[in-house]
């Protein structure tokens, strides 16, 4: 199902309108759950790290034994190839896809160089700058790599993800600070996390059990060269109840200022602001 309109699939070479099928039912990647994807973004016809993202397409394949088959600048190509074909204004989420086709090992191990790849476009509105959430606790953690290929954008970690987020909804808020298996933040359900003290950025370190974003990178990049203070260190819930600001941080939004951790209520700060301007100003140099 989609959750975009005016959708264009890239499939075995050719452009196609519309949410096409391009898995069958045998293939290793709906059984056994071998896929990976990626996101990025155009709007404002603007195509902010598309390199980057395209690339992290091939290292999670790799990470969950999938032969990647398209090198990251082909990828970029096809993508432009279809964007221009999108309107001018349109804001489109970008998603290059593979799965393993067929199995070996009994089935359950994806045989090597046997690919599928597609690349979706879907008309999504980037939200409004104004647009916020609001996090709660969630029982469920993130995994760690011994027992999840958390270096991967893979398929088969969205489930998780989904408990945390649809256990958050049910509790009124819209997405959930997670922890890792040692109790310290790691990120929000569908996202990284930022929190603001003092003047100060900090943000979850990279401790394998997330994956540390493109988008993240580039807010850190964006605030260090215009001098501001970044800290990636182990943060903790309370840490967030102190802090003075709090967002996330992800290829769809970019910055989503958080207004409410659970009782504690923040405004959307002024640092959140600014971080959101300086994307847009750095986004300028990404044309199509």
């Amino acid at each position: 199902m989609a959750f975009g309109k005016n959708i264009q699939t890239y499939f075995e070479g050719s452009w196609h309108q519309g949410d096409i099928p391009v898995m069958r039912a045998a293939d290793h990647g709906i059984w056994q759950g071998s896929s990976v994807f990626d996101g990025a973004r155009m709007f404002d016809g603007l195509v902010p790290d598309l390199e980057a993202h395209c690339a992290r397409t091939n290292r999670s394949a790799k990470a969950l034994m999938i032969t990647p088959t398209v090198e990251a600048g082909e990828m970029v190509e096809i993508a432009r190839e279809g964007l221009k074909r999108c309107g001018k204004d349109a804001a489109v989420y970008i998603r290059p896809m593979y799965w393993a086709i067929h199995g070996s090992d009994l089935g359950v191990a994806p045989l090597e160089g046997v690919t599928g790849f597609a690349l979706c476009l879907e008309e999504v509105p980037m939200p409004d700058a104004s647009a916020s959430t609001t996090l709660t606790t969630t029982q469920f953690r993130r995994p760690v790599l011994a027992d999840n290929v958390c270096n991967a954008k893979a398929g088969c970690l969205y489930p998780n993800n989904a408990r945390m987020l649809v256990e958050a909804k049910s509790k009124g808020f819209g997405n959930a600070l997670v922890q890792d298996a040692m109790g310290n933040v790691a990120e929000a359900a569908t996202a990284n996390v930022f929190m603001v003290r003092d003047g100060v950025v900090f943000t979850p370190i990279a401790n394998g059990t997330f994956l540390s974003g493109i988008t993240r990178a580039r807010h850190i990049s964006n605030l260090r060269a215009a001098g501001m203070e970044v800290v990636e260190t182990v943060l903790t819930l309370d840490d967030f109840r102190a802090a003075d600001e709090v967002f996330l941080s992800g290829n769809f939004a970019k910055v989503t200022p958080i207004t409410a951790f659970d009782e504690r209520r923040y405004d959307h700060g002024p640092v959140t602001k600014r971080i959101r301007e300086m994307y847009w100003d750095w986004a300028v140099s990404s044309p199509l």
